[in-house]
């Protein structure tokens, strides 16, 4: 059976790249830059072809160049001006592009090609924040408005993890430098969004510092086993869909009681779930972050 989807509604291609369904019917009329399909009740159609032409439109469009300037083009000349034209300005645009082409077809090689490409410029931890997070984002929007499948975000998630899971592995094979601290890393009961926090426990074995990764959804007493075998613990949490609004603050106030019941142990948390934190359950030995980025700040 072939799940690929090669079909996509004006919606799906607004949703994918960011050119308002209005705009892409006027670029349409005035410009014939693109030829949907036509359903009996005249609804328009597009293929993969289309999807790619518009993409690389936009890419073009963005660096300066005119819709009536690109619509003089012959279609089979506009990818190789895009790869001639892409820079340090447009490369994370093209990329991300070229990602979500790559996801949509469950292209494997594209995926690659597009990953080697990008690391031949860019360290990984540049191609992760500058390309994998924006890329996440959006294809949480992209789910959230059916442009895409649970197998499509399944799918590309899966290759992210691969490739942090390679540069992991080098970071391990490392000697810890800073000795006085050990972060633990989990994700609570029934949360299973492990990305964010696998590319936490990276970072902090960049930085240096040893890291014990539990993975996800693991209950507060495992939590406690770890304090008969290491002291300085700074537990590590990504809490993006559970524990769920009801029941974030009860799980606080276990953490508080349980597990930062000494003067040694402190709790890191990130997600969008701590923004149903209530203040008063935010102890001295508790951190809560609004992005990775300010996390990493503080190692």
């Amino acid at each position: 059976m072939n799940n690929v989807k090669n079909v996509f509604s004006i919606k799906d291609l607004e949703n994918l790249s960011g050119i308002k369904a209005h705009t892409i019917r006027i670029w349409e009329k005035r410009y014939n830059i693109l030829e949907p399909m036509r359903t009996d009740t005249n609804i328009r159609l597009y293929d993969l072809q289309n999807l790619q032409k518009l993409l690389n439109i936009v890419l073009l469009h963005d660096y300066g160049y005119k819709i009536s300037r690109i619509a003089k083009y012959h279609e089979s000349e506009i990818p190789g001006i895009v790869n001639t034209i892409v820079s340090e300005k447009s490369a994370k645009s093209h990329a991300i592009s070229s990602f979500k082409l790559a996801m949509i077809n469950f292209d494997q090689t594209l995926f690659f090609k597009t990953y080697d490409e990008l690391l031949s410029e860019k360290s990984f931890r540049e191609v992760f924040f500058e390309v994998f997070i924006p890329l996440m984002n959006e294809i949480g929007l992209l789910w959230q408005t059916d442009t895409i499948t649970p197998a499509h975000e399944h799918f590309i998630t899966y290759l992210i993890k691969q490739k942090l899971l390679i540069n992991t592995e080098k970071q391990q094979l490392l000697d810890p430098r800073i000795e006085d601290r050990v972060f633990v890393l989990y994700l609570p009961s029934n949360e299973i969004h492990e990305l964010g926090l696998m590319y936490l426990n990276y970072e902090i074995l960049h930085h240096g510092f040893r890291s014990i990764y539990l993975g996800e959804s693991i209950p507060l007493d495992n939590l406690k086993d770890l304090k008969s075998y290491f002291n300085n613990i700074t537990y590590v949490s990504y809490l993006t869909v559970e524990p769920n609004k009801e029941e974030i603050n009860p799980y606080i106030e276990a953490l508080n009681k349980e597990i930062l019941n000494d003067k040694e142990t402190e709790l890191w948390l990130i997600g969008r779930m701590v923004n149903y934190i209530d203040d008063k359950l935010i102890t001295p030995k508790t951190k809560v972050f609004k992005s990775i980025s300010d996390l990493i700040i503080n190692l």
